[in-house]
C-alpha cells in the first residue's frame, strides 16, 4: 500500500516529461545534459536498450554501445531524470526477451539485433 502523497508527487513529476514508447532491443539516442564547470552541453549516447526496470519515478533503463577498440559501454539512465534532454528511438529491434544481458558476452555480428519490420 503506497502513500497517496507520494503517488501525487510522482504523478506531478511524470506528467511534464515526454517519453517515447520503447522496449528492450530498441536502438535509442539519449541526449544527456552534461555540466562542466559553469557551462552545460548536450551529448548524445546511442546504443541498444538492454533492459527496463522499476516503476513510477524510479523507472530506469540500461543502454549499451560499443566504444573504441570494441569495448562495450553501458549506462544506466533514470527515465525521469532532469539531465535527460530527449530520448529518440532510432530503430525497433525484434527480440523475444525482456532483458538482453546475453549481449555482454557477444561480439561483432553475433551481437546484432534484427530490425522489426511492420
Amino acid at each position: 500500500m503506497r502513500n497517496r502523497y507520494i503517488d501525487a508527487f510522482e504523478a506531478s513529476q511524470i506528467e511534464n516529461k515526454e517519453i517515447p514508447q520503447f522496449r528492450a532491443g530498441d536502438t535509442l539516442r539519449v541526449a544527456v545534459q552534461i555540466k562542466e564547470g559553469e557551462k552545460t552541453r548536450i551529448q548524445n549516447f546511442e546504443g541498444v536498450c538492454i533492459s527496463l526496470r522499476g516503476q513510477g519515478t524510479g523507472k530506469s533503463f540500461i543502454v549499451r554501445k560499443i566504444g573504441a577498440n570494441n569495448i562495450g559501454i553501458e549506462r544506466i539512465f533514470p527515465l525521469y531524470s532532469d539531465s535527460i534532454e530527449s530520448i529518440t528511438v532510432v530503430r525497433k529491434g525484434k527480440v523475444r526477451r525482456a532483458k538482453l544481458y546475453y549481449l555482454r558476452s557477444r561480439k561483432g555480428k553475433a551481437a546484432r539485433i534484427k530490425e522489426l519490420r511492420k
